[in-house]
């Protein structure tokens, strides 16, 4: 709104003389004082931390904090740059109703105008212990952000709701926490207990790293199975679930889940872990997210995971890839993205080995635990081949470039994402470590291969939780440490290039060639089933979203350059009916195919808003699947590497 403003004359100033001197121009703000910055020294003060999650009706975290060691001037800080997502996604902005008190009087706090994620306490002399309370206000609707609460299960972060001295590594503050839920709910988390009184838990004493690096599932339906029976380290997995008959796991399901571990083991020949929590729920009221710690994981995934074993195969590779990160990610780390608190920002130049081995490594322990079959992981691999072959970004942004991706867009929506591209350095990377690896094989002629770098590179230090970063000079020589090779260049022209051919080496090296059918593989028409998508992306160059009743037709995605480009079709925009029949996705689907034996252009009646038009699709070569076709002319190295070890 235009603010009011009095007339000059109406105020009886005259304007003659303030324009009579030249103003000077803008002069560069005084600068705040500088926040202290983190050193490696004990922290002289601790903090009880109490949190209550038992409002889950309103979807709000209570808090009430004591630091003490407080001195003039002290400045506390709300966690910003968050392990596990490589950027500063802390939401500062959910704190409400902050107060803070000493000596039974309140304090004065100033939010830093320059770091809004500090906040500068106005204390007096003799105050050296705070009490601090606010409420995390967790998100209310998908509109807000993703769900952290239900009635029935919810999600504890710990950097949602703390507050921490500046000017000492994370890991030189001593925290003693406890967390109220509601009644009779059941949690998991990889804290030690210490005590507990009713609906409250107090954990044992830890430091503020282990901390936030140890979140809390908890749930009114709950179950815990043991994936390590008679092991020396305990590995649990925790779930939790909208209705108690989504807990029902079959023998088989949960020996494939133990195989992993096995599987794990015996690729790392290491482990850095007291003890691990798969952290998992099977909601479709909370996130379904992934998210790594260094002694469990945070998991989320459809409600009928194992009610529909054979339907929800396409993102069980999810507990591998976060399983994988205890080791990669968690112990061996990048050197640039260890931070000594979360307000230093990370680097991601390496993601491409943090998240894309990750990536390689979780599928591969899926098909070789049985949580996949050989022909899902190899169709899975057929998938992401023929998506990077198809995707037009790859001419002009090269794929180090994408590890800035979480830092300049935290996950938000994109209207051309194939030409943007987006954190490609998972599955692009994954291509890449396949290739490197069947190169290893068939230079050694069977006789090393990546696991050896995965034993070696990983497995270090056995039993030990304290992290190793590496460099990428590390990478390259524990590379050639396994196998001789130009591995620097090797990399760097996969990392730096633009405009070249995806890199497939891997699949042909690996005995099989990509291929196109009209007949989606069975992994991906479940997927598609269970998601309620139309995907036409390897056809006509679009995926099509029928999930919302009232809604269906929506198009998620438009690949740049597709058929339905160049009609004019954009990311939003509703289908209504093909060639004058309302739309469904099997009618869509026949169009496709009877566009084959015409050379009639396809109609399609579109919505953009409250527009409609009707736009022409010319493509006639009919439903294109991506599939992997066994070149019987090349051994096949992939078989061995999906395949179980001994």
């Amino acid at each position: 709104m235009k603010p009011f403003v009095i007339p000059v004359g109406l105020l009886g100033v005259s304007l003659s003389s303030s324009l009579a001197v030249a103003s000077p121009g803008p002069a560069t703000p005084a600068v705040s004082v500088p926040i202290p910055g983190p050193k490696d020294r004990p922290y002289p003060g601790e903090i009880d931390l109490q949190v209550d999650a038992t409002d889950v009706e309103h979807r709000i975290v209570h808090v009430h904090e004591k630091i003490g060691g407080i001195g003039l001037d002290t400045v506390l800080l709300y966690p910003k740059w968050l392990p596990g997502t490589h950027a500063p996604e802390g939401e500062v902005d959910r704190v409400a109703g902050l107060k803070i008190s000493g000596n039974g009087a309140p304090v004065t706090w100033t939010r830093d105008p320059v770091d809004v994620y500090a906040f500068r306490l106005h204390a007096p002399a003799a105050v050296h212990e705070v009490d601090i309370e606010f409420d995390y206000l967790a998100a209310t609707t998908r509109k807000v952000g993703p769900i952290e609460m239900s009635r029935d299960v919810l999600m504890v972060e710990w950097n949602d709701v703390v507050l921490y001295p500046a000017g000492y590594f994370t890991r030189q503050i001593p925290v003693t926490a406890s967390v109220t839920l509601p009644g009779g709910w059941q949690f998991g988390t990889a804290l030690e207990r210490a005590a507990s009184a009713g609906a409250q838990t107090s954990f044992q004493r830890t430091d503020l790293e282990k901390l936030v690096d140890s979140p809390i599932y908890a749930g009114r339906f709950a179950a815990r199975l043991d994936l390590n029976p008679g092991g020396a380290v305990p590995v649990q997995l925790d779930l939790f679930a909208d209705r108690p008959e989504f807990l029902a796991v079959t023998p088989d399901e949960l020996q494939a889940y133990r195989s992993l571990v096995q599987q794990a083991f015996r690729l790392f020949g290491a482990h850095h872990f007291g003890h691990y929590d798969f952290l998992f729920s099977l909601s479709d009221q909370v996130q379904q997210q992934g998210l790594e710690h260094h002694q469990s994981s945070e998991n989320g995934s459809d409600p009928e995971t194992f009610l529909k074993w054979d339907a929800t195969a396409y993102d069980r590779d999810l507990l591998p890839h976060e399983f994988t990160h205890s080791w990669n990610g968690k112990f061996r780390r990048p050197a640039d993205l260890w931070t000594p608190n979360y307000t230093v920002p990370m680097q991601n130049s390496l993601l491409w080995v943090y998240e894309g081995q990750t990536q390689y490594w979780g599928q591969v322990l899926a098909a070789r635990s049985g949580l996949w079959t050989l022909q899902q992981a190899r169709d899975q691999l057929a998938y992401t081949a023929a998506y990077y072959e198809l995707q037009s970004g790859r001419r002009w942004r090269p794929l180090q470039d994408t590890t800035n991706d979480e830092i300049m867009n935290p996950r938000r929506p994109q209207p051309w994402s194939d030409w943007q591209r987006f954190e490609d350095y998972y599955e692009e990377g994954k291509l890449i470590w396949l290739e490197a690896d069947t190169l290893i094989r068939e230079q050694s002629k069977g006789h090393r291969s990546l696991d050896d770098f995965a034993r070696a590179f990983f497995g270090i230090d056995d039993g030990s939780y304290t992290p190793v970063t590496y460099t990428f000079n590390d990478v390259v020589k524990a590379l050639n440490d396994v196998q001789p090779y130009e591995w620097a260049a090797f990399l760097r022209e996969r990392l730096d290039s633009t405009g070249h051919p995806a890199p497939l080496e891997g699949l042909r090296r690996g005995g099989y060639r990509l291929v196109y059918s009209d007949t989606p593989s069975a992994i991906l028409a479940a997927a598609d089933e269970q998601r309620k998508h139309v995907n036409l992306l390897f056809s006509i160059g679009i995926d099509i979203d029928d999930y919302e009743k009232g809604a269906t037709g929506m198009i998620s995605q438009v690949i740049w350059g597709s058929p339905a480009f160049k009609a004019g079709i954009t990311e939003g925009a509703q289908i209504l009916a093909i060639d004058g029949t309302a739309y469904e996705g099997d009618v869509i689907k026949d169009a496709i195919r009877s566009a084959r034996s015409t050379t009639a252009p396809m109609e399609l009646i579109i919505k953009i808003g409250d527009r409609y038009r009707t736009v022409r699709v010319d493509y006639h070569e009919g439903l294109r699947y991506p599939h992997l076709e066994r070149d019987p002319a090349v051994p096949a190295l992939l078989d061995d590497i999906l395949s179980p070890k001994p």
